[in-house]
């Protein structure tokens, strides 16, 4: 099979396991529909079920398009685990002794508790290690011939991309279609590379979802968003050449420390072109939505925030 027909399946398979997915999510959730229920910054309520529904899509569309063994083991460990912890952090959060970000998880470890999204900070990073150790070389044709430190190296800095990108898709998470745009822009540049078929993933699992999270009655949660941050973080590791790796890391590890004292969505609604791309296809601010059917008739459970 070609490349380019392989990496078309790959996004056909990601948008149908996604859809297919969510609407057997939908027909039967975990625990009951109330479970999922959240609610988003206009204060609706909007259904999780989009993130393992995503996850799935992810998973399928890499199984197809990832073109070996390792490729495919790598993106299935990073996927599975930021999404298992993801949905850890999104269903077990404590709201009443609620930590905000990495420096709020981190700190609250040192005091000797251990939140879900401290959890997640290090449930996330070892998987991302672990797939980054299982991913095929990028920038040598024999692993044999390469120095030990080089390649402990590469393992080290590309688990920490993968983990970082899925903090930080999880941190633009913050209004409908932001995190799904993002990564989409992400990785339409890696389709042509060895990490196209994780790529094609990525634009496929998206394509199955924006819909309805632009309609705001689904929204990704820590599950979905760490899950296609992990997925766009192993395409660059399986795609870009060390250098850009090196750079991408550096650039994500910067917006992460920015992320400590401002805000995104701040910053985007000041921004030209990044204004109009992040609004593209949402419902005006004065138009309410319906939200995901409830059939408990529970009210929401809280407001989704990111680690």
């Amino acid at each position: 099979m070609s490349g380019p027909t392989r990496r078309l399946l790959a996004g056909v398979a990601a948008a149908v396991a996604t859809g297919v997915t969510r609407g057997a999510l939908d027909a039967q959730p975990p625990g009951g529909a109330h479970v999922w229920v959240r609610t988003n910054h206009r204060g609706e309520p909007v259904s999780m079920l989009e993130g393992p529904a995503v996850a799935a899509g992810l998973l399928a569309g890499s199984l197809v398009g990832a073109g070996s063994w390792r490729a495919a083991a790598a993106t299935g460990v990073a996927v599975t685990g930021a999404a298992t912890f993801g949905l850890v952090d999104d269903l077990g959060e404590d709201t009443s002794t609620r930590a905000k970000g990495l420096r709020g998880h981190l700190g609250a470890l040192r005091e000797g508790r251990l939140t879900t999204g401290a959890l997640k900070v290090l449930g996330i990073g070892a998987t991302a290690l672990l797939a980054a150790a299982v991913a095929p070389d990028r920038d040598r044709t024999s692993a044999a011939r390469a120095p030990r430190t080089l390649r402990a190296a590469d393992v080290l800095t590309s688990g920490a991309l993968v983990a970082g990108t899925a903090n930080l898709l999880n941190l633009l998470d913050l209004r409908p279609g932001r995190a799904l745009k993002a990564s989409a822009l992400l990785v339409a540049p890696l389709v042509a590379t060895r990490g196209g078929g994780v790529a094609a993933a990525v634009l496929g699992a998206g394509t199955g979802a924006i819909e309805q999270d632009l309609d705001e009655t689904d929204m990704l949660g820590d599950g979905g968003a760490n899950a296609l941050g992990a997925a766009v973080g192993t395409a660059l590791v399986l795609g870009a050449p060390r250098r850009v790796r090196l750079a991408a890391l550096a650039a994500v590890v910067a917006l992460t420390l920015a992320s400590e004292r401002i805000s995104f969505t701040q910053v985007i609604a000041r921004t030209p072109g990044l204004r109009e791309l992040d609004a593209w296809g949402r419902r005006p601010a004065h138009v309410p939505g319906a939200g995901p059917t409830d059939p408990v008739g529970e009210e929401p459970a809280g407001t989704h925030d990111p680690a």
